[in-house]
């Protein structure tokens, strides 16, 4: 029995591995857990092993490297396609180890335990932010139903907080005083905790080569350095610029039909954080761009002349994607521009 692709379809408890001999035909299709696998893999020959880039997958594939086996990780998106009939465990497993044998296929780059360390420390960040923006609003609800209107920002909705907590002059009832006092503890708590992950973002971007590196671009600060880092590794998996950008989502979606090319919004696939992210900074870094003396400030001038602010951003986000793939893949430097003429 001579296994050259082995797919595996990933159960919490349970796993479905189907194997294929170098003609594609099936070998071996059995159930078991996932500790059954890794004790299976042990034993075979170097092989192919393939999965879809699910929870618990990078884990699972460093642990069949050491035994010499070639990981295959790919989007499940991709696995769909080759699932036939009706949709089992042991059918998607032998949709996955077809899949990996396409000479097309797009594979997934296996993640060090560091990286996935830095991805958990921002969905860590994003849902305490999101807790944060959900109590905030929670506030100015309430502080409506009262006849007190808040202008937008934390600044001041905090210093009006402090006008009716901290003085006696307040009309609101006792009841209403002690779930304010009580919810900017808990504000002042999320506050606390955001700080102390921004802390360790910054010490990441001082510490990391690259995360320092990227930082340099305009728009780029820790958290996006340190976010694309995790993500894209070395971007060894992308063989141009223009792919990162698509990866994240930042490109054109095409419905082009009779060869009649139609470009409708971005696809707005990959990692939403990232996406998120990259265009924030987009936005913040493209005032300052638009007025500066260089190459990508006269292209953004121009873009602005012809095209909506937002699409602006998107396609700035964009070409800040591309800079990055360039500077993880090549291991070079920024360097800004200038058009001017001495």
């Amino acid at each position: 029995m001579q296994i050259m692709i082995l797919g595996i379809d990933l159960g919490k408890n349970s796993c479905s591995v189907v194997g294929l001999n170098e003609s594609g035909k099936v070998v071996v299709r059995r159930r078991m857990r996932r500790d059954g696998v890794i004790s299976f893999a042990a034993k075979l020959p170097p092989c192919v092993m393939a999965m879809e880039a699910c929870c618990g997958a990078h884990h699972m594939g460093r642990s069949l490297v050491s035994f010499g086996h070639e990981i295959r990780l790919m989007s499940p998106e991709y696995v769909r396609p080759y699932v036939k009939a009706q949709k089992n465990d042991d059918r998607d497993a032998e949709a996955i180890a077809e899949a990996a044998s396409r000479p097309t296929m797009r594979f997934v780059e296996l993640k060090s335990e560091e990286q996935l360390d830095i991805q958990t420390l921002h969905r860590v960040r994003d849902r305490l932010v999101g807790e944060r923006t959900s109590l905030t609003n929670q506030i100015r609800s309430l502080l409506l139903e009262r006849g007190l209107v808040v202008a937008q920002g934390h600044a001041r909705l905090s210093l009006l907080l402090s006008e009716l907590l901290d003085t006696d002059a307040s009309t609101l009832s006792p009841r209403m005083m002690f779930l304010l006092r009580d919810m900017r503890t808990r504000w002042e708590e999320l506050d606390r905790r955001i700080a102390a992950f921004d802390a360790e973002f910054a010490s990441m971007a001082r510490t990391d080569e690259r995360a320092r590196r990227l930082t340099d671009i305009p728009g780029i600060g820790a958290l996006n350095a340190t976010a694309l880092v995790a993500a894209v590794g070395d971007a060894a998996t992308f063989s141009k610029g223009r792919d990162l950008a698509a990866w994240l989502g930042l490109v054109p979606r095409q419905a082009t039909t009779g060869g009649r090319p139609k470009l409708l919004g971005i696809t707005k696939r990959g990692s939403r954080y990232l996406r998120k992210m990259l265009i924030q900074g987009a936005r913040s870094a493209m005032p300052s761009l638009a007025r500066s003396d260089t190459a990508v400030g006269a292209w953004l001038r121009g873009l602005l002349a012809r095209s909506h602010s937002n699409v602006a951003v998107v396609a700035l986000a964009a070409k800040m994607a591309r800079t990055v793939w360039a500077l993880l893949h090549h291991g070079r430097s920024y360097k800004v521009m200038s058009i001017t003429t001495a």
